[in-house]
C-alpha cells in the first residue's frame, strides 16, 4: 500500500451524522467537485447536473442521507459549520422549487428525485462507496468526475493514488505498529509524544493542542446534548432515544446547571461497577443518538462508531480524574495513531470491512488511548489495541432499514465497554508474553474483510437487516 501521512485531524473530523462514509464523504466529494469546477472557471456555465450513486452508497444511501449530503455539498455548505437545524428546511426548499444554488451562487434546475440516481445493482471496482457527478455546460460540453468515499470522511478522486492523507515529511513516519514501537524505543517518547512531533510537520504544537481540544469540545457538547434530548429518531424505525431517560434515572434527582456541574453530579453517585457501566453506555448512546439525528459529531474514526471514543474519554474524565487538558490531548493523539495504522494497513470503511472496521477500530483506538493515560507502557498501549480488535474480528455491518440506528447505536456501547476491558487486561499483563501483535490483528482484520460476503458490508442485504421486521422496536 502507498504511504500515507495521516494527521490527527484526518482521523477526527467535525461533521454531521449519520455516516462518515455515506454522509460526510459524499458531502465533501460534492464540495470538492464544485470547487474544481469553480477553479476551472466553468461553474457559471453549468446548466444541468446529475449524480450517480453506486454500490453501498445506493443501497443504504436513503437511510444514511447520502442524497441530502450531496445536495448540501453542491450548495457549498460546510459540514463543519452548517447549522444542522436548517438541514430539513434547506432540502425541502430544493425539492419544492426544483432549484439548486451551486456553491450558493449559481442557480440551476435540479430535481433530487430525477437527478440523483441510486444504482442499486452497480458497483465500481476501486471501492463500494462511489459517486459520479455529470454536468452539461452552456456550450454543450459534458464533464464527469468520480469520487470514492473510503471511510471516515476520506475522499479519493478517480485516478488518484493517495488514500486521502496529505503528503508531508514526517520526522517519525509510521505505517505499522512495529514501526511506531521502534520510534518509541529509539526516542523514549510515548505514543502521543511521537504523534505530537509528527503533527508539527503540518502546524505548530500550540495549534495542534488547540485543535485537539476543539475536537474534544465538540465531542463533549455532543454527549451533553444527547443526554438531554428526548424523542424519536428519524427514519421510520420509530426508535426512541434512551440516553436522556437513562441520564435522569442514574442521577436520582441530583441537580446541575452545566457540563462541569453535571460531571460533579455523576461523580457524586459513586464508582460501583454497575453504576459506572451504565454511565459508559449512556455516554455512547447519547453520541450515536445525536449522530442518527443528523447532529454535529466527530468522526472517531467514523460516524457509525462516533460514540466509542467520546464515551471512553468521558469515562476517564469522570471516573479516573482525567479532566485535564493535557490528558485529553494525550488521549486523542494516542487514539488517532492507532486509527491511522488501521486506515493504512486495512480499512476503516464498513462498506469494505464490515463493522469490525468501524466499531472494532474505534474500540482499539479507545483502548490504546485509555491505557497510555492510565500510565501503561508503549507495549501495553499496543497490546490494549490488539485485544480490543481481536474481539471484534468478523463483526458484520447490517443496519436495519439502511439506518445508523439498529444495531449501530448499541454497538457503540459494546465497543466502549470492550475498550475499557481491553485496557484493564493490558495494564495487568506482560506484553512480552503476548501471542498476538497489533500488526498481526490488523492483517487478520483485513483478510477477514476480504473474505466477508458483500451482503454484510453496509448494504442492508444480510444479517439483522433482512431478519428483523421494520416495525419492531430496537430491543
Amino acid at each position: 500500500m502507498p504511504h500515507e501521512c495521516i494527521s490527527v485531524f484526518d482521523i477526527f473530523k467535525i461533521g454531521v451524522g449519520p455516516s462518515s462514509s455515506h454522509t460526510l464523504g459524499p458531502w465533501r466529494a460534492a464540495m470538492r467537485f464544485v470547487d474544481e469546477l469553480n477553479m476551472a472557471g466553468k461553474l457559471p456555465d453549468v446548466i444541468q447536473l446529475s449524480v450517480l450513486l453506486y454500490g453501498s452508497l445506493a443501497k443504504t444511501g436513503h437511510g444514511h442521507g447520502t442524497d441530502i449530503a450531496v445536495q448540501l455539498g453542491l450548495s457549498g455548505d460546510d459540514p463543519v459549520t452548517f447549522d444542522v437545524n436548517r438541514i430539513n428546511s434547506k432540502i425541502d426548499g430544493i425539492r419544492r422549487d426544483r432549484k439548486l444554488q451551486l456553491n450558493g451562487r449559481f442557480e440551476i434546475d435540479f430535481d433530487p428525485v430525477e437527478d440523483i440516481d441510486f444504482l442499486f445493482e452497480e458497483s465500481l471496482p476501486f471501492h463500494p462507496n462511489a459517486l459520479t457527478f455529470l454536468v452539461t455546460l452552456r456550450n454543450g460540453e459534458q464533464l464527469a468526475a468520480t469520487y470514492y468515499s473510503t471511510g471516515g470522511g476520506f475522499v479519493v478522486k478517480e485516478g488518484e493514488t493517495s488514500g486521502g492523507g496529505s503528503q508531508v515529511d514526517l520526522p517519525f513516519p509510521v505505517d505499522t505498529a512495529r514501526q511506531l514501537l521502534q520510534w518509541c524505543i529509539k526516542t523514549g517518547y510515548s505514543i502521543s509524544e511521537v504523534v505530537l512531533e509528527n503533527e508539527q510537520a503540518w502546524r505548530s504544537e500550540a495549534a495542534t493542542k488547540e485543535g485537539v481540544l476543539k475536537i474534544w469540545q465538540v465531542m463533549q457538547e455532543c454527549i451533553y446534548r444527547g443526554c438531554h434530548t428526548t424523542g424519536e429518531l428519524p427514519g421510520g424505525l420509530k426508535v426512541g432515544r434512551r440516553a436522556a431517560s437513562l441520564n435522569k434515572k442514574l442521577l436520582h434527582g441530583r441537580t446541575y446547571s452545566d457540563y462541569a456541574s453535571w460531571v460533579d453530579a455523576i461523580r457524586a453517585g459513586g464508582q460501583h461497577f454497575s453504576y459506572t457501566l451504565d454511565w459508559v453506555s449512556c455516554f455512547a448512546l447519547a453520541v450515536n443518538e445525536e449522530n442518527a439525528s443528523f447532529g454535529r459529531v466527530v468522526t472517531a474514526p467514523t460516524n457509525g462508531a462516533a460514540g466509542v471514543i467520546p464515551a471512553v474519554l468521558q469515562y476517564y474524565i469522570t471516573f479516573c480524574d482525567g479532566l485535564h487538558p493535557e490528558k485529553i490531548i494525550q488521549f486523542l493523539l494516542t487514539a488517532s495513531e492507532i486509527g491511522s495504522i488501521f486506515k493504512k494497513q486495512a480499512t476503516i470503511s464498513a462498506a469494505m470491512g464490515g463493522c469490525q472496521a468501524e466499531i472494532g477500530v474505534s474500540s482499539a483506538m479507545a483502548a490504546a488511548a485509555l491505557t497510555e493515560c492510565l500510565g501503561g507502557s508503549q507495549r501495553q498501549v499496543l497490546m490494549a489495541a490488539e485485544i480490543a480488535m481481536e474481539h471484534h474480528l468478523g463483526l458484520t455491518c447490517d443496519p436495519i432499514g439502511g439506518l445508523v440506528q439498529v444495531p449501530c447505536i448499541e454497538r457503540n456501547t459494546m465497543g466502549a465497554i470492550k475498550a475499557i476491558t481491553a485496557s484493564q487486561l493490558a495494564l495487568q499483563s506482560n506484553p512480552e508474553l503476548a501471542k498476538v501483535s497489533l500488526d498481526a490483528v490488523v492483517k487478520t482484520m483485513w483478510e477477514t474483510a476480504l473474505d466477508m460476503n458483500s451482503k454484510y458490508k453496509e448494504t442492508s442485504d444480510g444479517g439483522l437487516a433482512v431478519n428483523i421486521p421494520l416495525s419492531l422496536p430496537e430491543c
